[in-house]
């Protein structure tokens, strides 16, 4: 960033510059961002200010959040926060950061007719709790739990869900599938597992290669290790009826239906992202 008079417009078009030549991605939606967050306003109403002179503490704030987007960190890591399905959740490194993909697996879920009233829904892998608040914040009535082997990613997922009022009505524990819910008891089970092939690992963008959890990327050979794992428990704990949702690579509906159907899960429908790749994988027990 240069020596020019530290306007809102300037700070915003000199960052994008700077950035853009080391080839971060959306290097301007980050720079007003974090523009937005320092002046504590909405991030269009940046436009309006555009001739608003900066303190000095702001310009270097400014400079010390741009250099950690030269480095590669998210942008979520360093607001410390996302907005996910209408809330805002807080992340960090202990768990992958809740992406817009991830949102159309939580209305999988509650646009499923037969979710009835008091039904038990399992979040598994649950990382930052982000599926399985989102389901109570919008379905009071629903029983969620949240499983996860990290137990960093838990004490998150027990900071949001108190944050966000919700902390009686998610119970999160670090137990497997099979130990922490009786046999044909679950409803619903939800999960965005790991599902990226393990030598594609290295190639992801470097905010996501450098700082999320490698644990809750790495599916594996072929990306599906932790998928083959859970759908034989899933089987066991769903009631007859009950749905699995799975998040999964858009190469992989193929492989998981397969997964599904030797587990004797019937009605699997894959169904799409908004740019058209197969996103959701369900089926019924």
């Amino acid at each position: 960033m240069s020596n020019a008079p530290a306007t809102v417009k300037h700070v915003l078009e000199s960052g994008a510059t700077f950035l853009e030549a080391r080839a971060v991605t959306e290097a301007r939606l980050k720079c007003e961002l974090l523009a937005a967050r320092l002046l504590q306003c909405p991030r269009l109403e940046l436009y309006l200010q555009f001739d608003r002179a900066l303190s000095d503490a702001h310009v270097g704030a400014m400079r010390r959040g741009i250099k950690r987007l030269e480095a590669g960190e998210p942008i979520q890591h360093i607001l410390g926060e996302t907005t996910f399905h209408g809330h805002r959740f807080k992340v960090d490194t202990r768990a992958l950061v809740p992406r817009s993909e991830t949102e159309l697996l939580v209305q999988a879920v509650l646009d499923w007719e037969p979710l009835a009233e008091d039904a038990l829904v399992v979040d598994v892998g649950t990382g930052s709790g982000c599926i399985a608040i989102s389901l109570v914040l919008v379905r009071p009535d629903l029983r969620c739990v949240g499983i996860d082997i990290s137990e960093d990613a838990l004490a998150l997922a027990r900071e949001n869900a108190a944050a966000l009022g919700v902390e009686t009505r998610v119970a999160f524990a670090g137990a497997d599938l099979s130990d922490c819910v009786e046999p044909e008891s679950v409803d619903a089970i939800v999960a965005n597992l790991p599902y990226i092939a393990s030598e594609a690992c290295d190639r992801l963008p470097r905010d996501v290669r450098d700082f999320d959890p490698r644990t809750a990327l790495d599916g594996g050979a072929d990306g599906l290790d932790v998928i083959r794992d859970i759908v034989p428990d899933a089987a066991i704990v769903l009631r007859p009826g009950g749905r699995i949702f799975l998040e999964i690579g858009a190469d992989q509906a193929t492989a998981v239906k397969e997964i599904l159907k030797a587990e004797g899960f019937k009605a699997i429908t894959i169904s799409q992202d908004l740019a058209g790749r197969d996103r959701i994988a369900m089926g019924t027990i």
